[in-house]
Formats: structure tokens, sequence, C-alpha cells
């Protein structure tokens, strides 16, 4: 860079000290560090995982060839190699995160494909289920020893796809329980890396994934009293936008915040669900639905969710001022008594539009205080999908649909030119 070139002139100029050389040195050195680093992790990892499937490729070739003995030998070869690089990238390059990340990921494959290789050769008789929950529970220990995130991701993906597997795809055969202990597990080592890389692209991804995990695998919970999981995943969303807007993540980009935006966009496509009254007419003519609910697990589940949401909506309030609260926060309290009114009248579902309408209301209003096109959009867009559905359940004359759209398209130009314009008399 030409400003390190110029250091030495500078300080014969007399311009700056020696120390203050040396600081601007450091700094340009250190900042030009981590993308190198970040690439060479990158690339560290794609090319441990290509090596490792590569060389199965090439044992599976001529697998039909091989004695028992050698199959066992090739089964276990991968595991080996991958147990030796952890090694040395312990002993020796316990400072390189490209190294412990690579031979992590590298030997998380490893561990599966041992499994199955060896229930293959000697026909051990095994479930989908039981194979990815025996490959994430030895894999368990890689997170902490290498303190490896890769593996950690990988993990949370697979204990995921094992909910799926044991719940939803051969659902009603068993449930995914050890999903939740496997889960709570994984919580300590992504609350290091929150607390020393916040900034890191893996604790960004890990923003990502877990909450997406959380909505994915809720649902396995719901058996008897389905109906009751709207509750518990209004809840969720509730409790997943108060996580994004707490204080080690409210200050975040959009991108490395999956909680706001997961729990603001979960919540509205929920309420958009529950704006139309087949929901309600189903739920009204189920008369069993308090018969034996309060030892449900969907109960249960409700109740936890939405407990663990009131205490943070609560320090919410309580660090910030109600004032500061934003639409989407407080929506899970206010669907509870509305669900229950659902039980016995017949306009739960306008209440629920109602709903949706002042937060886009209020929406709007945070965009254009905060002089912010995107909150603003996103409180006009909420109002147009609402239209649009509307459009499908209403029998308004197609001339006035027709009005409503157009009146709509006008609110959002008009909307944008006026922030616009008050953006530039502010410059």
């Amino acid at each position: 860079m030409s400003i390190l070139k110029d250091l030495p002139e500078l300080i014969k100029a007399g311009v700056i000290s020696k120390d203050v050389a040396a600081s601007i040195e450091t700094y340009y050195k250190n900042k030009n560090v981590p993308t190198t680093n970040r690439l060479f992790v990158v690339f560290g990892i794609l090319g441990a995982i290509l090596v490792g499937m590569g060389i199965i490729l090439i044992i599976a070739h001529n697998w039909d060839e091989l004695s028992r003995s050698l199959k066992t030998f090739f089964a276990f070869l991968p595991l080996l190699i991958g147990q030796f690089f952890c090694g040395f990238a312990l002993l020796k390059k316990a400072d390189s995160t490209a190294w412990r990340e690579s031979a992590s990921a590298f030997l998380f494959f490893a561990v599966g494909a041992s499994i199955s290789l060896v229930s293959q050769i000697y026909h051990i008789p095994e479930n989908l289920s039981t194979y990815l929950l025996t490959w994430m529970l030895l894999c368990l220990p890689i997170i902490y020893v290498m303190k490896s995130s890769m593996v950690s991701l990988l993990y949370l993906v697979g204990i995921t796809y094992y909910a799926c597997e044991t719940s939803y795809w051969t659902y009603p055969t068993s449930t995914s329980y050890p999903y939740w202990i496997l889960f709570l597990l994984a919580l300590p080592f992504y609350y290091g890396l929150l607390k020393k890389k916040p900034k890191s692209n893996f604790t960004y991804l890990h923003n990502w994934v877990i909450p997406v995990s959380l909505i994915i695998t809720l649902g396995t919970l719901g058996d008897h009293f389905d109906e009751l999981m709207f509750i518990a995943y209004i809840s969720l969303f509730g409790l997943i936008y108060l996580i994004g807007e707490s204080k080690s993540f409210s200050n975040q980009f959009s991108f490395s915040n999956g909680y706001r935006f997961l729990g603001s966009l979960g919540t509205i496509i929920s309420l958009l669900i529950l704006s139309f009254d087949d929901f309600w007419d189903h739920l009204r003519n189920k008369t069993d639905l308090f018969d034996e609910v309060y030892t449900s697990p969907e109960f249960i589940t409700c109740i936890i969710i939405s407990l663990l949401a009131l205490v943070l909506l609560y320090l919410q309030i309580k660090n910030k001022s109600i004032k500061n609260l934003k639409p989407i926060a407080p929506v899970f309290l206010i669907f509870v008594p509305i669900f229950i009114i659902g039980n016995y009248v017949p306009f739960s579902s306008l209440l629920i539009n109602i709903l949706i309408f002042l937060i886009a209301i209020q929406t709007i209003r945070v965009g254009a205080k905060q002089n912010h096109l995107g909150i603003l959009n996103y409180g006009l867009l909420i109002i147009t999908v609402l239209v649009i559905c509307r459009f499908f359940d209403t029998d308004l004359s197609f001339v006035l649909r027709g009005i409503i759209f157009v009146t709509v398209g006008v609110g959002f130009f008009l909307a944008n030119y006026w922030m616009l314009k008050k953006r530039k008399a502010n410059d």
C-alpha cells in the first residue's frame, strides 16, 4: 500500500513520530490478515470435504472385489486419517483456524462414512433415524475438542434432518425428543462464539441456522392438539424476534441477524394464514380441544415458549422502555386471547386482519421516524399482501378491488417519494 511506502518520508519530514508510524503499519497489516484467513478457511474446508469424498469414491469403485477384512480396514481408514489430521491440527497448528476447521470437517464426514460402511459390511440392521442419531452423537465432542464452528453448523443441520426423518417423514412411528437434548448440548459452543467472535462469519451463519432449525423442528411436537401449535409457533417467532432485538444482536446488519428477520417474517406469515376463516371454522367444530389438553405436549410447549418470550419482552421493556417497542414484539401476547375467543365466536379472523393492519401501520410509522426506506416498504408490503389475501375471499366487485389496489400502489409511490424528499431536505 502507498501509505506504508510513504511512512519513512513522513517520519523524516517530522509529520508523524516513529510510534505513530509503527501503529499505522501494524493496523494495516492486521487489517489485511482476516480476508486471507477467511479464504484459506473456506478453501481448506472445501478441499477436506472433496478429498474425503474422493477417497470414498475410489474405495467404492473396487468395493465388491475386496475381502471382508479389507473392507473393514477401508471402512475405518477415513476415520483414522481424520483423527490423525485433527491431532496434528491440535498439536502443531492450534492457532490455525483453517487447519482446525478443515480437519474437523473431514473427520465429521469420515465418522458418517465409517458407520455406514461397517453397518453394510456386517449387515447391522438400522434405519436412517438411528444412523443420523449415532452419527451426531459421535461428532458432538469434535465441536468442543477441535473448537470447530464448521462441525457445529453441520451438527445442527444433521440433528434437524434427524428430527424431520423421525417425526415428519416417518410419522407417526416415533417422536424426535432426543433432538432437543442434542440441540441444548450445542448451545454452550454457540454462546462462546457470541462472546469471543461476535463478528465472525461462522457466528453469522449460526444466527441463521439455529432459528431455522427451531422453526423446522417445533412442528414435530404436534400430535392430537395440532391447533395449539399456532400459539407455539407465534410465541416462537416472538421469542426469536426478541432475541434479534436484544443488546447482543440489535446493532448487527440485517444479513447477520437471522433472528430479527425470521421472527418478523414468521409472525406475519402465520397471521396471514390465520386471517382466513377456514382455520377458525375448524377450531370451533373441534369440540374436544380442551379435553385433557393441559397434559398434552402441545400445551406444555406453548407454556414454555410463551414464558420465555414473556421474560425477554419484560427485559426489553425494562431496558428500552415501552415507547421503543417494535410492533412485532408483543404480537404473541395479543394472539393468545384472540385464539381463545376464536373457540366461541365467529369474528376472530376479523381481529387477526385488524391486528395485521395495525402492525403494518406501526411499521410504516417506525420506518418514517427512523428515515428507513426498508422498514417503511416492509410495512407497505404487509398491507399489500393483506389486500391480496382479501381479494380471494371477499365478495367485493372487481371495480372496488381494482380501486383498492390502485390506492395501495399510489400509497407505495407517495410514501417513498415523501421519504426521499425528506432525506434531500435533511442533507
